[in-house]
């Protein structure tokens, strides 16, 4: 027996390549050796940025005793459940049936077919809290499958049957009409914490696709109500300790419901998505302060997350040196040591640093409460901390590259890009599609992941086509480039082919695994959105989009299948409109037409750049944007859309309904709002 770890391609497998315990990848042979040997499986589920499952791995999984004991009486498979979401997800599903409550890292005891009949999350080394300790646990479950394993198994078929079961219960379909959406902002505005902005009580997590709807209703109502509620989150959110006031970007969640002290992982997928919005609201609003989050984020993704390849790593540990926020918390005498008396004094009452601390051994998370008095000492002073904590030890990247979440980075970059003129986020953007597509695509459909230029072996997901999808479509507004359109559209017809859930008919939503994926307990389906939008609300958003940058004949069928799709969810997101946000966000570009504005003109023409910045300063989000040539060959949008009297022109439609089209920004501008 040996540990199987060493060539995987997930770093979260890697941390556990050196463990006694004889850990298999998840893979048909362990289960095989299950069966031959006539005991349980050990499922071990979690992910590199996870605090609490390198305590349990240094507590229990380098134990030479407890390894001792895994080994004799189970095969133990460990995953990455962001390198395979689709196990992650059927047995998260029998954890949260079996105890209410999930998490990771998640533990799960199987037979050897995969059915589980026991699950938890978390175990400690000794009893604790009314926990088991997790050998004692180790023992229970063996004595169990050796002494009633008839019983044990006959209990896991039957919980499996009742999973696929559920699996597959649906909602009554409904539309999302603009009175539902009033409603449904209303409903949320019940749960908005009117003090420290968010929603609901700790811990809190950032609402990133509730905040990016939030700001399209106001952009189509002109709802002051629904304005308020972004700016107040988005404010008290950049103002505390999850907004990482040295460098830039957030953490995953903050423990307390003042956003003070945070759950110090920071991950792609949520600074891609915080990323975007402060863009969008630093673009309708003016904020100063969603300005400068913008730039700082943005900073963040390229200097701390991007790799060789030009890809986007998935995230930062939690931990530092086995300590975690070791890398972020601060002491005023520490304050005093890097930046002298006078100004270390200053920060400490700027940065609410405290002798008490506001975290752990007295330290303290960095907040910014307020703007400081002098802006340029402010400036001196955060470079110069910054300078000090680089030379602290540093958390661990987690450097594989997801392809839905570099997706999302994609979006995010381009979108603000756009939005602030940075013309190098878009860049930085293309690196990322053009690595995508050059090494995750495998016979025009995505894998999963990679790692230091290695294609992993999972395939890809629903998430993945639509998030990439999305991205790789406002590369192509931003550029104009037939190239990007090319690749979504294939992405979404493959999505169209092998997702669906009720014989290719959108109507009945999809599943989050291909029909030709590896067969799991049942596929995979959940339409909520969570940490990242659903992979089908993905794919309702790119289709939306795609259906009026397409030509004709794949453009109908597009927006079919996205309003189909979002009729699916009608019902979940009228009750449930938090855990709904990505739905929403293209429930309300669909009211809004959606919005196109084609700007045709020469390259090199001044008018027409004149035109854009118009165009990308004033149209509501959601709005499809390209400039182009007349007739632009590969750009269906720019087609039959002439000069007007030799000059540049700009076309603005709504959904099938034109303006006449405009040669002056007064008048776009007039034609926008």
């Amino acid at each position: 027996m040996a540990n199987r770890l060493e060539h995987a391609t997930s770093p979260y497998l890697l941390q556990h390549a050196d463990n006694p315990i004889d850990w298999w990848q998840w893979c048909p042979e362990a289960f095989a050796e299950a069966l031959e040997r006539d005991v349980p499986v050990l499922l071990s589920v979690g992910y590199a940025a996870c605090h609490w499952c390198h305590v349990m791995a240094h507590e229990s999984f380098e134990d030479p005793d407890t390894a001792a004991q895994v080994n004799a009486g189970f095969v133990a498979i460990k995953v990455d459940r962001e390198e395979r979401p689709d196990i992650d997800a059927v047995y998260m599903n029998a954890t949260q049936a079996m105890t209410g409550s999930g998490g990771w890292p998640m533990t799960c005891f199987l037979t050897p077919a995969g059915e589980p009949f026991h699950c938890g999350t978390y175990y400690p080394p000794a009893p604790r809290h009314g926990m088991p300790a997790f050998r004692q646990l180790l023992s229970a479950v063996t004595k169990a499958w050796h002494e009633d394993g008839e019983r044990v198994r006959d209990a896991a078929g039957q919980i499996a049957a009742r999973l696929a079961d559920s699996s597959t219960a649906t909602l009554a379909p409904a539309g999302l009409d603009a009175d539902a959406l009033q409603a449904a902002v209303a409903a949320l505005a019940g749960d908005l914490d009117a003090k420290h902005g968010g929603f609901g009580g700790a811990p809190k997590f950032p609402p990133s696709m509730t905040l990016e709807w939030l700001l399209r209703h106001h952009e189509r109502t002109g709802s002051p109500r629904a304005l308020e509620m972004v700016e107040l989150t988005c404010t008290r959110m950049a103002r505390g300790g999850m907004y990482d006031q040295l460098g830039g970007g957030f953490a995953r969640y903050s423990v307390d419901a003042r956003w003070v002290v945070p759950h110090f992982e920071k991950m792609l997928y949520d600074n891609a998505q915080l990323l975007r919005v402060y863009a969008h609201l630093a673009r309708r609003t003016g904020s100063d302060l969603a300005h400068r989050v913008t730039e700082q984020t943005a900073a963040f993704l390229l200097r701390d997350l991007c790799t060789e390849e030009g890809g986007f790593a998935s995230a930062l540990d939690a931990d530092t040196d086995g300590v975690e926020g070791l890398t972020y918390a601060w002491t005023p005498a520490q304050l005093r040591e890097v930046l002298g008396e006078a100004d270390g004094d200053w920060a400490a009452q700027l940065l609410e640093v405290t002798e008490a601390g506001t975290f752990e051994h007295g330290s303290s998370t960095l907040q910014l409460l307020a703007d400081p008095d002098d802006p340029d000492r402010w400036e001196r002073v955060r470079a110069a901390l910054l300078a000090a904590r680089d030379k602290r030890p540093q958390p661990a990247r987690d450097d594989k590259v997801v392809t839905a979440w570099n997706g999302l980075a994609i979006t995010a970059l381009t979108e603000a890009g756009v939005a602030v003129a940075r013309q190098d986020w878009v860049a930085a953007a293309e690196r990322a599609a053009h690595l995508l597509l050059r090494l995750h695509l495998v016979d025009g459909r995505p894998r999963r992941s990679s790692r230091g230029g290695t294609l992993g072996a999972a395939a890809g997901v629903l998430e993945d086509y639509g998030c990439l999808a999305e991205g790789l479509l406002a590369l192509h507004q931003a550029t104009g480039s037939p190239r990007w359109l090319d690749a979504a559209l294939g992405l979404l017809d493959a999505a169209l082919a092998h997702f669906p859930a009720d014989d290719g008919d959108p109507a009945g939503g999809y599943y989050d695994t291909a029909d030709d994926a590896e067969a799991l307990l049942h596929r995979p389906r959940d339409m909520t959105d969570g940490a990242t939008p659903s992979g089908a609300a993905t794919l309702a958003g790119a289709l939306l989009t795609a259906s009026v940058l397409a030509e004709p004949a794949r453009a109908a069928r597009y927006g079919e299948a996205s309003a189909a799709a979002v009729v699916s969810v009608g019902e979940l997101a009228r009750r449930h409109s938090r855990f709904a946000g990505h739905w929403l966000t293209v429930a309300e570009t669909a009211l809004s037409g959606p919005l196109q504005v084609a700007l045709v003109g020469p390259d090199d023409d001044g008018r027409r750049e004149a035109l854009g910045a118009v165009a990308r300063r004033l149209a509501p989000g959601g709005t499809v944007v390209v400039a182009g040539a007349p007739d632009e060959p590969g750009v269906p949008l720019l087609a039959d859309r002439p000069l007007v009297d030799g000059q540049a022109a700009a076309y603005v439609c709504r959904g099938f309904v034109c303006d006449r089209p405009v040669t002056d920004e007064a008048a776009l501008a007039a034609a926008l709002r």
